[in-house]
């Protein structure tokens, strides 16, 4: 049928050649032929040079004064997953449906940025979307419905730059403290992901790893700095851990019911200090963008960087706890129940400071100019402290359905101990599959200790997570396939922890 249509067209181009040509008088005999037109020499085009991949850019840029100062930008990116999945143990796919694998597709994120600047003094910037949606949660009720996610405000921001050394800036923002890797674009990322455990805080005090508050960011020589302070969100705590019964574990029957504290720190509910944020890092070689919030995964050859970081993050009284010396009877049970969140203010618990620090050392080069190839490293240190014993567990677009926080995907995210990451890529020559597909493998390895993850015998299991995989670049960071491979440790039973493999393909436009 598209053979035809071809042929169709072509006739009538003919056919309506025909008739111009039936329609043009011939010229008068008197009139001389132009001479023959002198040959054109034939120029060969110059070979164009090759091209570097550009860092993150200017976005969808629209100039509303002639010399861009004054302009608008516009920034939207989708991340697509398709995935398999072996669940860990128990994991429900449908209410009442076991399930201990599947292959599912998820809406990791879905993005868009409007940013724009009145003069080289004041930003503004406004960020919304969504992140996570699978089939079975990220709804309105993220943990058990799929359907209709909540488009919100990521970031809502206004700065005005006071010098050269300092900006200040207030609203919904991302100018994270902690980590290079806190403070990441989520655009470039070297690897897969982030490894989630550089948000420690996440959707507990904050919105989506955002803050309501004030900033003051810059760069004085060589030293790039952020410090923040924001409203610590109310936990919104619903079910055990609401009240402090949920912080005990009950034993007996009837009237010898006992309820004894466990000594583990979660989430406190009436928790309502500011948090106070920073991070600081000294760029030995190539200096970085700092006008949005995002630090660069990987550059892919278009810059030499060397940083070495410090970060810190402290909310006092985040945590809350019941130790063991903590024991209730069946009348204070009783009463407690019926207090609700009342019993908060009657049965005594201890607080416990948000104390989190870390340092990071981010390296990126090229290797050879000419084959295009570049290496990049990072690695982090974090110290948690959060309360005794304090574990979180957390899947990024958990395939699983309900509300245990062990089911599909999880893994010990966050926790009183310490934690270590690294990655490492390299950029493979252009020539391996040619300039139009770039291909860089890449590796990672999470290493935790948190001191709530212990054996029957009172022995601590260390977290271990394995990545590995590689990106294919069709266009830079702005159109590009990650397929990643997971060695992750199912929890679900401390004192049998198994490793289920994770194999993720994910498809990245941004533009």
């Amino acid at each position: 049928m598209q053979k035809a249509r071809y042929a169709l067209t072509l006739s009538a181009l003919l056919a309506a050649a025909g008739a111009s040509a039936q329609v043009t008088p011939p010229p008068p005999a008197e009139t001389p032929a132009p001479p023959p037109a002198a040959p054109v020499p034939v120029v060969a085009a110059p070979a164009p040079p090759p091209t570097e991949s550009a860092p993150y850019g200017p976005g969808m840029k629209v100039n509303i004064s002639p010399d861009g100062s004054k302009y608008i930008r516009f920034i939207t990116w989708h991340q697509i997953w398709t995935r398999y999945t072996e669940n860990n143990t128990g994991t429900l796919r449908a209410p009442g449906k076991p399930q201990s694998d599947q292959i599912d597709f998820s809406l990791r994120r879905s993005r868009f940025i409007v940013l724009s600047q009145l003069n080289p003094r004041f930003l503004v910037y406004t960020h919304i979307g969504i992140n996570n949606q699978t089939a079975v949660s990220g709804g309105t009720a993220p943990t058990v419905d799929g359907k209709k996610p909540q488009l919100f405000v990521h970031e809502a921001v206004v700065e005005y730059k006071v010098n050269k050394y300092l900006n200040l800036g207030a609203g919904m923002h991302y100018q994270n403290g902690l980590s290079r890797m806190t403070r990441s674009s989520t655009i470039n990322y070297l690897t897969l992901d982030a490894p989630l455990t550089n948000w420690p805080t996440i959707e507990a005090i904050d919105q989506f790893v955002r803050g309501i508050g004030v900033y003051g960011k810059g760069r004085v020589g060589k030293l790039d700095y952020v410090l923040s302070v924001n409203e610590s969100f109310l936990t919104n705590q619903t079910g055990a851990f609401s009240t402090p019964l949920g912080l005990g574990t009950t034993t007996g029957t009837g009237t010898a019911r006992v309820n004894t504290g466990t000594n583990t720190a979660q989430y406190n509910p009436q928790g309502t200090n500011h948090v106070y944020q920073g991070y600081a890092s000294y760029e030995f070689l190539d200096q970085e963008a700092n006008l949005l919030p995002f630090n660069v995964g990987t550059y892919l050859g278009s810059k030499r960087v060397f940083n070495i970081g410090a970060g810190f993050f402290y909310n006092k009284d985040g945590m809350y706890s019941r130790p063991t010396t903590s024991v209730l009877n069946a009348a204070a049970i009783d009463a407690a129940t019926a207090a609700g969140t009342n019993s908060l203010n009657t049965v005594g618990t201890n607080k416990h400071d948000i104390a989190l620090f870390s340092a990071d050392v981010f390296f990126d080069t090229p290797i050879n100019k000419e084959t295009g190839t570049a290496f990049t490293a990072y690695a982090v240190y974090y110290n948690y402290n959060m309360g005794p014993n304090h574990v979180r567990f957390i899947g990024a677009a958990n395939p699983g359905w309900g509300t245990d926080a062990r089911r599909g995907n999880a893994v010990p995210h966050s926790g009183t101990g310490n934690v270590g990451y690294v990655q490492a890529g390299y950029l493979l020559p252009k020539s391996l599959l040619g300039p139009k597909l770039r291909v860089q493998p890449y590796a990672s390895h999470l290493l935790a200790g948190y001191e709530g993850l212990r054996t029957s015998s009172g022995e601590q299991k260390n977290v271990n997570i394995f990545d590995a995989g590689a990106n294919f670049y069709v266009d830079g960071h702005n159109a590009k396939f990650t397929l990643n491979y997971r060695a992750r440790p199912d929890f679900t039973d401390v004192n049998n922890v198994n490793y289920r493999p994770e194999i993720t393909l994910q498809t990245q436009v941004a533009l």
